[in-house]
């Protein structure tokens, strides 16, 4: 650990409160610690740290729940003659008591007294009790800085405002409000601003961690904005060259496209959650129906487009001006993740009409199926739902996150899809899902990423 050359901040407070949670949120681990609607599900004091400039400089102690601080209280007040609270507090530490039935409070002032700050959590779900107020008269005994941090702020049973009132009557007002399950970064910035604040030695240190925090949050939403960009620049480039009138070859030609564009997107979803270090099962998606359709015809169903804020385009008079009237099996397409995360996309296909008639001349009866244009507004505004909600979760989190397309509108409606998607379309070589000849413009794929990256980036929070 860090000794001299760093911070040492103690996660303290009752039973159940959201330690162990904090820790996981502040550090983005899913797995620190074990969480639990148990009480007292840490036993033992548990360390971790986070990186400043590339070293661990700011070490964080889980600590189990205080659980009897009113008989600790009492005790501590039989030793007031002994001298100052830090006094006490040792003279406590080497009774029979502390190896006993006060062993895991014990645990606790152990470690308050070897950190320079200790955070305070309190459930701001529960009213303010009299052992509240016995835990913190424990802790003021320790003369370390102390900062009660409010969890589950964002539930309907905060008692937020009741709790800022309680507190600041017993002289305590630098409170911050951190939820560990609606993360917020503001609110973590304020925390560490707080203990800033309170620590003029590790300013700067502090000062560091914010900056680097800061930093990692847009280098976040940049990498979640280019993987979607990937995604969606391999679907409008895929295309699939058949035979006009040809069922068959146009049904397999159909269903290859629409294997391709799924197993693509569960690809993404699996990048996504990596980045957010969050794991497959932390989401389920709501299924979307799908309908069977025919090529002059939309694939979604009316309802399904107006979930997505679309309506059927003119699609079906493309696909009728190529003669493309076949059937298409549509019908339930699970996108490989969402076999997982138990979510359906329908991919919606038809001609490449804009290479115009010499193009159709040149080929000599065949026609391109290819993505069509809302299937990949649809494409976007699954997966800018999905990084929205990621952005917003804390890592402490226990339940599933819930993407509905009812909460979903695609992106760039009534307008051209970005000029960077609308070149893709013609540019089956930048497509990872067909075979790519040697040679292929890296560079001008590069370019086109980037500037449907800034796009993508205009429509997160």
């Amino acid at each position: 650990m860090n000794g001299e050359t760093g911070l040492r901040m103690a996660i303290v407070g009752h039973t159940n409160t959201g330690k162990t949670s904090l820790l996981r949120t502040l550090t983005r681990d899913v797995a620190f610690g074990e969480i639990s609607a148990r009480p007292g599900t840490t036993r033992h004091v548990e360390a971790t740290s986070l990186m400043v400039g590339g070293r661990a400089r700011v070490d964080l102690y889980d600590t189990p729940g205080l659980e009897d601080s009113t008989t600790l209280l009492a005790l501590l007040g039989e030793y007031r003659e002994r001298g100052d609270g830090i006094d006490r507090i040792r003279s406590f530490l080497d009774s029979a008591a502390a190896r006993g039935e006060l062993e895991q409070e014990a645990k606790v002032l152990r470690q308050v007294l070897g950190s320079d700050v200790l955070l305070y959590v309190i459930d701001a779900r529960e009213p303010m009790l009299g052992r509240h107020r016995d835990e913190l008269m424990v802790l003021g005994l320790a003369a370390r800085p102390l900062i009660p941090v409010l969890n589950f702020t964002g539930s309907a049973e905060s008692r937020e405002s009741a709790w800022r009132e309680h507190l600041a009557r017993i002289g305590l007002h630098a409170v911050v409000a951190f939820d560990t399950v609606l993360f917020d970064p503001a609110d973590e910035r304020r925390l560490y601003e707080a203990v800033q604040a309170m620590l003029a030695p590790q300013y700067d240190l502090l000062q560091q961690l914010i900056e680097e925090r800061e930093a990692a949050w847009q280098a976040l939403r940049r990498s979640a904005a280019a993987t979607v960009a990937d995604l969606l620049i391999d679907a409008a480039g895929a295309a699939r060259r058949v035979r006009e009138g040809n069922a068959a070859e146009m049904s397999s030609a159909s269903t290859w496209l629409q294997e391709r564009v799924r197993e693509r997107e569960e690809r993404c979803i699996r990048q996504l959650m990596e980045l957010f270090a969050f794991r497959s099962e932390d989401v389920v998606a709501e299924r979307l129906a799908i309908e069977h359709g025919r090529w002059q015809m939309d694939l979604f169903a009316p309802e399904t487009l107006r979930r997505f804020g679309l309506s059927a385009g003119t699609g079906a008079v493309k696909g009728a001006a190529v003669g493309a009237g076949i059937d298409v099996i549509a019908g339930g397409l699970s996108l490989g993740m969402a076999a997982t995360l138990g979510a359906t996309i329908g991919a919606l296909w038809s001609t490449v009409d804009r290479f115009g008639r010499k193009l159709l001349d040149r080929l000599r009866g065949y026609v391109d199926l290819r993505v069509d244009e809302n299937t990949l507004r649809v494409l976007a505004a699954r997966e800018l739902q999905l990084i929205d909600a990621l952005l917003r979760r804390g890592h402490a989190s226990l339940s599933q996150v819930e993407l509905k397309g009812d909460a979903a509108r695609a992106p760039w409606p009534g307008a051209d899809l970005p000029a960077a998607l609308r070149r893709a379309r013609h540019h089956p070589e930048w497509s990872t899902l067909i075979a790519r000849g040697p040679g292929a413009p890296e560079a001008e794929r590069a370019a086109a990423l980037h500037a449907l990256q800034e796009k993508l980036l205009q429509q997160l929070p």
